[in-house]
């Protein structure tokens, strides 16, 4: 069909001409149309044009019908201008219209910004010169598309796909051109690794490696190929060696790839973790790594040591092994995991319920041995509280998925009793963690559990904390109340008559007396039926 008429490219049209891009909005064949016409008649060129002479006379009006009308053909959508816009002749012509937006002050400062801010950073050379021309189009296409994406909830959904598929469809291509450079990945990790690279420069290759991985692995038809270079060049040792350094932002790159590779590939990382785990004791173990890194995150409120619980909950969980391992191989790794690596998890919970934590005004040091080799802590109590929760956090998801190694554990270290010495804490979240705890061994309903916690008398520091609330209304005194209601509804005879026999009197004082008169009828009424069988 016939294509659109474009008015003349003149400055006093600008305004008819950004009412026609303006029109086409809502109508598909109209901005495929529209586009042709653009690209057939060498339009934007000469609009560009037409904005270095407004520019130069200073012509506001004209600057803010050329933002309308740049804006407008960007959001047409469409491939075969993209080409043109972000071409080296085109591109700063594009970003300087983009800056004269009529609803700012003053103008924006997107090609000094281009220009002078964001060079091209070739951490690794990159010896191909259309991969280096295809990586600068890009890092335009995604500046572009930062500030001219508005709030998509207003418009249409499947809004600017086409850019966001041109984007990815370059990365591709980029992924692709490193891929081909046989040279490139192992001078990545060769540098990584090695002590003479500089704190910086292994910084920004942490970080160029991150996103290579993030999107890598997002291209499902791609993955297996990428992984199995990945192995080729001992991806996970290399890892571990990384997740121990020093530095901060290198630690945190190098988590997120791990988190990446649980995401995307669980079976890789499942199959190097038992090998490692069939291996003697090594300095570098990666469960090992993820486990310290978690109990000594210098800031666990911040969110890092959540991905990191997330990895090792996965990396130690029954059902995701069975996709690499039989049931024997699991069971063997478990018996290692609580041979070799639970202590490293408990040692904080274990060293701050006990006599090994010494007061230096403020702070506090730890002192625990991992793996022949003496750990350190200098924490605030608050800290020290925040890693405490996300240890009993983990210990939580261990008693739920490893039932024979964890209840073994639980009663030979006496941990439970250990546990519940922080419902005393001052930090209401942490008495919650232990009462949780304590909630989900009783969640089990195993007898095992339940002789241990009548023998040791561990209900006592619940009931004690029932009655320090007793008068108040808050998550303690809550969580406590279901603990006993789940004990009286799902009827364990057992620990109702603990209860009842050992703190009923001391009970009878709180509001919500309907619970433990509860306990009391369900006691006396098994003690009826006892009582009618020995007649």
């Amino acid at each position: 069909s016939r294509l659109m008429d474009l008015p003349s490219c003149e400055l006093q049209r600008l305004g008819e001409i950004a009412d026609l891009v303006t029109s086409v909005r809502l109508s598909r064949v109209r901005k495929k149309k529209l586009a042709l016409a653009l690209k057939n008649e060498g339009y934007i060129p000469k609009l560009l044009e037409l904005f270095q002479a407004c520019e130069s006379a200073k012509n506001t009006e004209g600057l803010h019908l050329l933002f309308d009308i740049m804006r407008g053909i960007l959001y047409l959508d469409k491939a075969i201008l993209f080409e043109v816009m972000f071409s080296d002749e085109c591109i700063l012509g594009v970003v300087g219209c983009l800056e004269y937006d009529p609803c700012l002050a003053q103008p924006g400062w997107h090609r000094e910004f281009l220009t002078k801010t964001a060079k091209l950073q070739e951490i690794i050379p990159i010896r191909d010169p259309e991969l280096r021309q295809k990586i600068r189009q890009t890092s335009r296409a995604l500046y572009i598309q930062a500030i001219i994406t508005p709030n998509l909830s207003d418009f249409e959904e499947g809004f600017l796909s086409t850019l966001n598929s041109f984007i990815s469809s370059s990365k591709e291509e980029i992924l692709r051109g490193l891929q081909k450079d046989e040279e490139f990945l192992p001078e990545v990790f060769a540098q990584l690794t090695n002590e003479a690279t500089a704190g910086e420069q292994r910084c920004e290759l942490m970080k160029f490696f991150k996103e290579f991985c993030a999107f890598s692995f997002t291209l499902s038809e791609k993955r297996n190929e990428f992984l199995q270079t990945l192995a080729k060049l001992r991806f996970l040792p290399t890892l571990e060696i990384l997740m121990g350094m020093d530095d901060l932002q290198v630690r945190s790159a190098a988590t997120d790839i791990l988190s990446y590779l649980v995401e995307f590939s669980p079976a890789t990382v499942h199959e190097f973790v038992l090998q490692e785990a069939r291996q003697n004791e090594n300095d570098t173990q990666l469960i090992t790594e993820v486990i310290k890194q978690i109990i000594c995150s210098p800031d666990p409120g911040f969110g890092g040591d959540n991905q990191l619980m997330k990895i090792l909950c996965a990396l130690i969980d029954p059902e995701k092994l069975l996709a690499k391992a039989s049931n024997l191989e699991i069971f063997e790794f478990l018996n290692i995991f609580y041979d070799r690596y639970i202590h490293v998890l408990t040692a904080p919970l274990l060293a701050d319920t006990s006599e090994e934590w010494y007061e230096i005004g403020w702070q506090y040091i730890i002192y625990f041995f991992v793996e022949l080799k003496t750990v350190i802590f200098l924490v605030d109590n608050f800290q020290r509280a925040e890693i405490l929760a996300s240890v009993l956090e983990l210990l939580s998801f261990c008693v739920e998925r490893h039932k024979y190694h964890m209840k073994h554990y639980i009663i030979n270290k006496d941990l439970l009793r250990r546990t519940l010495v922080l419902m005393k804490s001052k930090h209401k979240f942490l008495a919650l963690s232990a009462l949780r705890f304590m909630r989900r061994i009783i969640g089990l309903k195993d007898e095992l559990y339940n002789h241990y916690i009548t023998l040791g008398n561990l209900f006592e520091p619940v009931v004690n904390a029932v009655l320090d609330n007793r008068n108040g209304c808050n998550l303690l005194k809550s969580a406590s109340m279901e603990l006993f209601e789940f004990i009286r509804v799902k009827d364990i005879q057992f620990l109702i008559a603990h209860i009842v026999e050992n703190f009923s009197d001391a009970l009878e004082s709180v509001k919500y007396i309907h619970t433990f008169q509860g306990l009391k009828t369900k006691y006396e009424q098994e003690k009826d039926r006892q009582n009618e069988k020995l007649n």
